[in-house]
C-alpha cells in the first residue's frame, strides 16, 4: 500500500535504509562497463531525452519526497515540533537540490541528451534517498524520549557548526567550479554571437569541450564532484556519525561518481592527449 511507503512505516523505512547500504554493489558495473549516457559521453539513441528537462525531472523527486515526508510523518508519530537541527538539515538538503535540480540546468548554456536508463536510475536513487533521509529527519532519527523541547549541549553545537562550515565550503566550491564549466560554453556563445554580427551567419554552440584551468581544475578534472562529497560529509557530521541515512548518501555518491571521474579523465586524455592533460588527476589531487 502506498500509504505505508510515502511516508513509510518504521519497518519499511528500516528496510529502505538497510537495502540502500548495498547500493555501492550496483555501481560496480560502471567499472566493468564504462558506458554512461549523459554529459560528454552521451551518444545518439532513440531513448535519449532532452538534457535540460531530463535533468530537472530526474533530480527533483529527492527533495520533493523529503519535503513531503517531513510535513506528514511527524503528525503520524505524534511529534508536535521537530528539533530545529532537523529543520536545518532538511533546509540544507532542499537548498542543494534547488540549485542542482532547477537552477543549474536552467542557467546552463546547453546540455547534452540523457539516456532513459540514466534518467530512470537517477529517479529511483532520488526517491529512495529522499525517503531514507527525510524519514530520519521527520521523526525516526529522534530519540524516543524527545519531548518537543530543543536541548543542545556544547559538543553537539560545536559539531553542528563545524559540519555547517564544511557543508557551506563544499556547496560554494561546487557552484563555483560548475560555473567554470559553464563559462567555457558561454565564451564560445559570445564568440559565435560576435561572428554572427560580423558575417551575418548564425551557428549553434553544440558540444564544446576544453580543459578548464582555474581553481582546483589546475590539479583535477572533477573538483565539482569532490566538493559535493565535502558538502555531504559536512551534512553527515551535522546529523551525527550514527546517522546511517546520511552516511549511506555520502558513500553512495562516492561509489557512483568515482568511476565516472576516472573514466572522464580517460576521455580527456583520449581527446586532448597526455601532454595537454599534464599531471592532472581525476578527482583527488596528487592521488587519483
Amino acid at each position: 500500500m502506498a500509504e505505508n511507503w510515502i511516508p513509510p512505516t518504521r519497518e519499511n523505512w528500516e528496510l529502505v535504509v538497510y537495502c540502500f547500504q548495498f547500493f555501492p554493489l550496483v555501481t560496480i558495473f560502471q567499472w566493468v562497463q564504462p558506458w554512461y549516457g549523459a554529459g560528454k559521453t552521451s551518444g545518439n539513441s532513440r531513448l535519449n531525452l532532452p538534457g535540460r528537462w531530463a535533468w530537472i525531472t530526474m533530480e527533483i523527486p529527492g527533495f520533493l519526497t523529503l519535503l513531503y515526508v517531513m510535513n506528514t510523518l511527524p503528525a503520524q508519530l505524534g511529534i508536535a515540533q521537530l528539533p530545529w537541527e532537523n529543520k536545518v538539515l532538511g533546509a540544507l538538503f532542499v537548498i542543494h537540490y534547488l540549485y542542482r535540480a532547477i537552477l543549474a540546468p536552467l542557467i546552463a548554456p546547453s546540455m547534452s541528451p540523457i539516456h532513459l536508463i540514466v534518467w530512470a536510475s537517477a529517479v529511483f536513487f532520488q526517491i529512495i534517498n529522499g525517503l531514507s533521509i527525510g524519514s530520519w529527519l521527520a521523526g525516526y532519527g529522534i530519540p524516543g524520549h524527545f519531548d518537543g523541547q530543543d536541548r543542545m549541549d556544547g559538543k553537539t553545537r560545536a559539531r553542528m557548526l563545524l559540519g555547517m562550515a564544511i557543508w557551506v565550503l563544499g556547496f560554494a566550491g561546487n557552484i563555483w567550479h560548475d560555473d567554470e564549466l559553464r563559462e567555457i560554453r558561454r565564451a564560445v556563445m559570445r564568440k559565435h554571437k560576435k561572428e554572427t554580427e560580423t558575417t551575418g551567419k548564425s551557428r549553434g554552440v553544440g558540444k564544446v569541450y576544453m580543459i578548464p584551468q582555474n581553481g582546483l581544475f589546475r590539479w583535477i578534472f572533477y573538483p565539482h564532484y569532490l566538493l559535493e562529497w565535502v558538502e555531504w560529509a559536512g551534512f553527515w557530521l551535522m546529523a551525527g556519525v550514527d546517522c546511517v541515512p546520511a552516511r549511506n548518501f555520502l558513500l553512495n555518491e562516492i561509489t557512483t561518481m568515482l568511476p565516472r571521474a576516472v573514466q572522464g579523465k580517460r576521455w580527456y586524455v583520449e581527446r586532448f592527449g597526455e601532454e595537454k592533460v599534464g599531471g592532472r588527476k581525476a578527482i583527488i589531487p596528487g592521488f587519483l
